[in-house]
Formats: C-alpha cells, structure tokens, sequence
C-alpha cells in the first residue's frame, strides 16, 4: 500500500497551505526564481508582465506571476544550508505530494530552480561583479550527509583529495561535492559568466575564515582551499546555499543551480557593499534564460 505520510512529518496549515513557505498547491510554478534576501522578491518581480499572488511568511517572501508570458514565482529562502532543506523539501512537496491523501503522486513533477546570490571570491583573478555559477558545489553544511543516496550524487575522489589537502578537522561534517544540473547551466550560462566550485558553508564568521574577536580553530583552511586543485579545477567562490540545493535537487529530479555575483574577493582584501546594480542586471539575465 502507499505511504502516508503522517501529520508530524508533513505540516499542513489549516487553510491547505505548506506549513513554512504558506504556499497552495495550485500557486507552484515550474520555474523557481530563488533568492537569499526577502526585499529582493520584489526587485524580481519588477521584471514580471503581471503579478498573480505574494506571500510573506518568516524570511520566506513569495510573489507570482508571469514573465513573458510564461508563469514564474520568485522566493526567499533566507540565510544559510539548513533553509535550504526546509525550502526545497516544500517546493517538492507542493509538486509531488497530495496534500488530501497524504501520498505521493505516481507521476512525478520535476521543477526548475536558480538561486541568484551574493559570494565572496577566493581566487584573485576574479574580479568584483563578475557572476559565477556553482557548476559544482562543496557542501561544509552536512545537510546532504542526512539522505540516502547521498554517496550516488557526490564526488567520492574530490571529496577525499580535498580533505586530505586541507587536513579535514573531524570535528566538521564531512564535506561533499555535487554538481548543479549541467543542461541548466549550459542555458543559464554563456561567455558573459564563470563556472566554478562554489563552497557552501555553514556560517559567515568562523565557518568561512572570518575572524573578528573569536581566534579560528584552523586559522590556515581559506589559504589551503585556495590553492586545492582536482583535475585543473579550483575553488572559485564562498556562499552558504548551493550544494543543499544542487544535492537536494539531484535527489528529488528538480534541475538546480545557483549563480552568485561576486561582491567580495577574499584573497585580495577587497569588497563591493554597493553591489545592488550588478545583482538586477544578473537577474534580468537569468530571467531572459530560464
């Protein structure tokens, strides 16, 4: 017999909506524009023909709507690998679960998902603005280490080069590498963008080298990251969302990517904080390539 799955698993609010993004099954779209911040919804939507819904729950912020014609829906998942979890576990439950019975669907619906963030640079040639997709992501976030399947998605030899070089503290989950869904990347990505290994890390402070008043554990890890190289490709970009969402997506059958602009470089010290033009016009990219 199928599944059900039980009310302590699943959380349905009272109006039929899922229980953290507040979101019907009806207003789920197939494109998911995804975005870090709340206020940058908004910035999306302006790009929108019309708007059809906006929801606001928590940091999740959630406006609908058509983009040339065709239905799109931009979301917030707010900071940090374990949203991620929370995010596209919600998205696929709105697609594939039958939120009367219970049960998944027999046919599965497969949804397509770009995160346009922010990311600080780890490789000095890369220079502040630049858009840098996550071809593939290191996941410092453990999230990915919870689901079977997770060793059929990932690069075992990466992963164990990468922690051999950079002496892997073992107090930290064990790190992961996927790849985002390479027919996304190649329609989302042209000449006008790099491709990298993008980290997802854990925190902003001390889980990406940062150190204000608290000393590091591992003081030297930024400075091993960026000199690991695996068959000629290197740790282009730091952010704290993509190998969730790459390794998740992998998993469910949705085609995830993540595209960062970079407002930061690490290796050389410097930073952007009036990066909000750049973001708008990698947004109208993505929207024009979706």
């Amino acid at each position: 017999m199928p599944r059900i799955i039980p009310p302590s698993e699943f959380i349905i609010n009272s109006d039929g909506s899922v229980f953290h993004l507040h979101l019907l099954p009806e207003q789920l779209t197939d494109r998911i524009i995804l975005v870090g911040d709340p206020a940058r919804v908004n910035m999306v939507a302006e790009f929108f023909d019309t708007r059809t819904f906006e929801v606001s729950s928590r940091e999740f912020h959630t406006i609908g709507g058509t983009y040339r014609g065709k239905p799109i829906m931009c979301l917030s998942h707010g900071i940090g690998p374990d949203n991620i979890d929370i995010v596209i576990n919600e998205l696929d439950a709105l697609a594939n679960v039958d939120f009367a019975t219970r049960e998944v669907r027999d046919k599965l619906r497969s949804l397509t998902m770009v995160r346009i963030g922010t990311s600080g640079a780890l490789q000095p040639e890369i220079t502040l603005g630049t858009p840098v997709i996550a071809a593939m992501s290191a996941g410092f976030d453990g999230v990915l280490n919870y689901y079977a399947g997770r060793n059929e998605v990932a690069h075992s030899d990466i992963e164990e080069a990468f922690c051999e070089a950079t002496g892997w503290n073992p107090l930290w989950a064990k790190p992961y590498f996927v790849d985002a869904d390479a027919s996304l990347v190649d329609r989302i990505g042209g000449d006008d963008m790099m491709r990298g290994i993008t980290i997802s890390a854990v925190g902003f402070y001390g889980p990406q080298g940062r150190c204000l008043r608290m000393p590091l554990a591992n003081p030297d890890l930024n400075e091993r990251i960026e000199k690991f190289e695996f068959n000629g490709k290197r740790i282009t970009n730091y952010e704290m969302e993509s190998a969730p969402l790459a390794g998740l997506g992998r998993l469910m059958g949705h085609q995830c990517m993540t595209v960062c602009s970079i407002i930061a470089n690490r290796y050389n010290n410097k930073a952007n904080p009036n990066y909000k033009s750049g973001i708008r016009d990698l947004i109208a990219t993505v929207l024009d390539r979706i």
